[in-house]
C-alpha cells in the first residue's frame, strides 16, 4: 500500500514489531489495539502512561538514536513528514519499512488512521475510529453557535519568537471546526506574528499548551495589551494530535464553545 507521501511501502505479513516516531500516532496504535506489537516510542509519546512508563524510548521525534531503533529489529516504523528528520528517516528508509504520514486537515487524518489500522491488520478498528470521530464532528457542527462563525482568532503555538498557524496546518482546520477564521490564512506552516503586529484585533487569542506551554502571566500580558480581545488557554493536544485523540476533540471543542 501507499503512505501518505505516495510511497509505495510493502510489508508482507502483519507486523510484530512496530515502532512509533509520532506521539499522535502512538497514541492511535494503542487504540488499534496493538499493544505489546509496539516495541519503541519517542520521549515525548506520553500517551498512553502506561506505554510512556514502560516502552523503550528512542530518542525525540528529531533526533531519535537510529542504532537503538536497529537494536528493537522493528518490521515497521511509523513517521511523520513534518515531526521527524527527512534525514534521519531515510537513512532508516535503507533498511527497515517505514510508513510516512502527512496530515494537514480532517480530511488526511481521517485517510491517515484507516491506512495505519490497514498496514498494521487492524482495518476494523481503525474504520471504528474514523466513524465515532465522524459522529462527534457532526454533532459540534450541529451544535454550534452561528455568532461565532466567521469571528477572527489567532492561535499560538510559540513565544519568542511569537508563532501562530498557517492555512496548511492541522491546528488551523481544528480552528476551522468552530466556525472561527484564524489569521493565518494565506501563511504557511507556522509564520511569526507578534501580538503587538496584528492588522486586526483579532475577537479571540488563544494560548495553546503544546508546544511551548503558556502560562497565566502571559495571558495577562496579551488581555493588557488587548482588552476588547478573549484571551483562552487551550489544550494543544486536542488541537494538534491528528490520531485517536480527534475522537474526543470534538467534545472538547464543544466545551471550549461554551466559554467563547
Amino acid at each position: 500500500m501507499f503512505d501518505q507521501m505516495n510511497r509505495l511501502v510493502h510489508l508482507p505479513a502483519a507486523p510484530e514489531r512496530i515502532v512509533s516516531l509520532v506521539p499522535s500516532q502512538t497514541e492511535l496504535l494503542y487504540h488499534l489495539g496493538l499493544g505489546e506489537k509496539v516495541v519503541g516510542i519517542t520521549k515525548f509519546c506520553v500517551h498512553p502512561e502506561l506505554w510512556f512508563r514502560n516502552k523503550t524510548k528512542v530518542g525525540g521525534t528529531k533526533n531519535f538514536d537510529i542504532e537503538k531503533i536497529r537494536s528493537l529489529k522493528p518490521d515497521l516504523i511509523i513517521a511523520n513528514k513534518e515531526e521527524n528528520s527527512r534525514e534521519l528517516l531515510e537513512e532508516l528508509m535503507k533498511e527497515f519499512t517505514v510508513w510516512i504520514s502527512d496530515v494537514t486537515d480532517i480530511r488526511t487524518a481521517l485517510e491517515m488512521i484507516e491506512a495505519v489500522g490497514k498496514i498494521t491488520h487492524r482495518g476494523l478498528e481503525g474504520k471504528k475510529i474514523t466513524n465515532t470521530i465522524l459522529k462527534e464532528r457532526g454533532e459540534l457542527q450541529k451544535n454550534r453557535p452561528a455568532h461565532l462563525n466567521g469571528k477572527r482568532v489567532c492561535y499560538y503555538i510559540w513565544k519568542d519568537p511569537w508563532m501562530t498557524v498557517g492555512d496548511d496546518t492541522f491546528i488551523y482546520s481544528m480552528l476551522l471546526e468552530l466556525g472561527l477564521q484564524p489569521i493565518g490564512k494565506g501563511m504557511q506552516r507556522y509564520p511569526t506574528l507578534s501580538p503587538k503586529e496584528f492588522e486586526q484585533i483579532p475577537d479571540f487569542i488563544f494560548l495553546s499548551s503544546e508546544p511551548y506551554h503558556f502560562k497565566k502571566e502571559d495571558l495577562e500580558n496579551i488581555q493588557s495589551i488587548y482588552p476588547t480581545s478573549k484571551v483562552i488557554m487551550v489544550d494543544g493536544e486536542y488541537f494538534s494530535w491528528y490520531g485517536s485523540r480527534i475522537k474526543d476533540s470534538f467534545g472538547y471543542l464543544q466545551e471550549l464553545i461554551t466559554t467563547l
